[in-house]
Order: C-alpha cells, then structure tokens, then sequence
C-alpha cells in the first residue's frame, strides 16, 4: 500500500483530483488520532487541515523519506504541536472529570472499583501530562495513531532507535504514575 500510496501522490502534482484517494484511505484514522490527542476537541479540524497542508505541499513530498502515512501523521502532529495549549488544558479538563453515577443501584464492591479506576485513570491522565512533548508525540503515534516504529521515525523526523528510547521512557513513567494504584479498589493485606 506504501508503494501505491507513493504513486497516488506523485500522480496528483499532474491530476490533482487523485489526491482525493489518499483522503478516502487515511481521513478517519488521522481524524481518530487527532481527536484522541486533543480530547476530541479540534480533531476535524487538525485532519482537514493535514490534507489541506499535504495537497498544498504534495510537490514537497520525499518518497525516500518515509510513507505517506507517516508523513500526513507528522503534519499533523505538528498541527497538535501548535495547538499545545489547547491539548494541554484538554489533559487537565480530563482529568478533573468526575465519573457519571449508574441509572441502577450498585453493589458496594462495584463502586470500589469504579473509584479506583478513576483515580488510575486520572494518575494516567497526569502522566501523559507531565510526558516531555517528544516522548509524549512518540507515545500517542504508536499508540493512538497505530503507527510503526519505523512510520513514528519518519512522522517525527528521528532515527527509529530514537522511537525506542522516548516509547520506553514513557511507558516507564506512565507504569510509575500507577505503580502503588491497586486495580481492584482492594487494600492488600501484608501478613
């Protein structure tokens, strides 16, 4: 698909119309990443701008660099870039989201639950928060934009080792964030 990919775009400098089948195959996983990184908030936006950017900017495209793929999901990781307080207050709007109660009556150990995966959840939240940009960029293309290594290099302009290094030092710190959160609610006994 890289290869066809490639040739779509290069054929588009000549027929513009067919850069409307790159639209078609990556719109709704760009949109999907872009919403999950800005809390929702901002996703249209950031895809349809990517693909105004790439049409604007298809003669400027380096096969040799990388994917098309991973080069739409750089663009638009740059887009978040700039709207870095956006994402930021997003984070901090996540986190303070209070769980909506049950319609239902619930069971006592149901709800010791629910507590405590909200405060995973938000210890995660924080995490993600506190992530230094780099490390952060690297995680959520992996992870949300469902990237390769090799893609995540390409989208950010890094070597593929460099991917590993900030992938690891995030989830390192994300484990940390949840290290002394039991999932279960429960208190562990020490005997």
């Amino acid at each position: 698909m890289a290869d066809d990919d490639a040739a779509v775009l290069l054929r588009s400098r000549a027929e513009p119309e067919c850069f409307a089948d790159l639209f078609e195959r990556y719109f709704a996983g760009l949109h999907g990443y872009a919403s999950r990184r800005l809390d929702g908030a901002g996703g249209d936006d950031v895809a349809a701008e990517t693909f105004l950017i790439a049409f604007r900017q298809r003669d400027r495209f380096d096969p040799a660099r990388g994917s098309v793929r991973a080069w739409l999901y750089g663009i638009a990781t740059n887009l978040i870039r700039a709207r870095r307080r956006e994402e930021a207050q997003g984070y901090l709007a996540y986190a303070r989201a209070a769980a909506h109660p049950p319609d239902e009556p619930v069971h006592e150990e149901q709800t010791t639950d629910r507590v405590a995966a909200e405060a995973a959840r938000k210890r995660i939240v924080a995490a993600l928060a506190g992530l230094p940009e780099r490390d952060r960029d690297a995680l959520l293309l992996v992870v949300w934009g469902e990237l390769s290594h090799e893609e995540t290099a390409a989208a950010l302009g890094i070597p593929v080792g460099t991917v590993g290094s900030r992938l690891h030092r995030a989830r390192r710190r994300i484990r940390a964030a949840l290290d002394d959160v039991n999932p279960t609610g429960r208190t562990a006994r020490h005997g």
